[in-house]
């Protein structure tokens, strides 16, 4: 669904109206904050697909397989699509540095970097949640921010492949 006829990831869309209304209102901010149409639209679209572990598609999809679609999509940027992995390309950050399209990790069950999200603004971050799907959270609920692991930006492949 992409808007203006352009489908370079680097093209800023503007929001649907509706859709920047409904994630301004669920996240707290005013509608003028929800600027990346072509984020708000991948997540419109995928919001509510059930958990699916291995999962890519509308049948069902995994954390790290919705971050790798959101990224591609979205960003234009290939990610590796296992959790262990993408925490490998990430330039960690405090929680108050997190910006639209980092990556936050979290360890549950005892395991380190065993989900992963999309920090969208506010303290808010989109994932695939094993029990409610595709869905919005926000970073310091009780029931997950004590499984809140690390955050950061994704690096430039080409740099992270040079050592410094």
């Amino acid at each position: 669904m992409m808007r203006n006829g352009s489908n370079d990831p680097y093209t800023m869309t503007k929001p649907d109206k509706d859709i920047a209304e409904k994630y301004a209102a669920l996240m707290g901010v005013n509608r003028s904050e929800i600027q990346n149409g072509r984020l708000y639209d991948f997540i419109e679209e995928w919001y509510g697909t059930t958990y699916r572990f291995g999962g890519l598609d509308k049948n069902g999809v995994d954390c790290s397989g919705l971050t790798f679609l959101l990224q591609q999509q979205v960003y234009g940027i290939t990610l590796p699509r296992m959790t262990s992995k993408q925490v490998l390309v990430i330039k960690r950050k405090y929680e108050e540095e997190l910006k639209e399209g980092d990556l936050v990790f979290f360890d549950f069950d005892g395991k380190q970097f065993s989900h992963v999200g999309v920090y969208l603004q506010n303290g808010y971050f989109v994932h695939a949640s094993t029990r409610k799907g595709v869905m919005i959270a926000r970073l310091h609920d009780n029931g997950i921010y004590k499984f809140f692991s690390r955050g950061g930006s994704i690096t430039d492949s080409t740099s992270s492949a040079q050592t410094e």
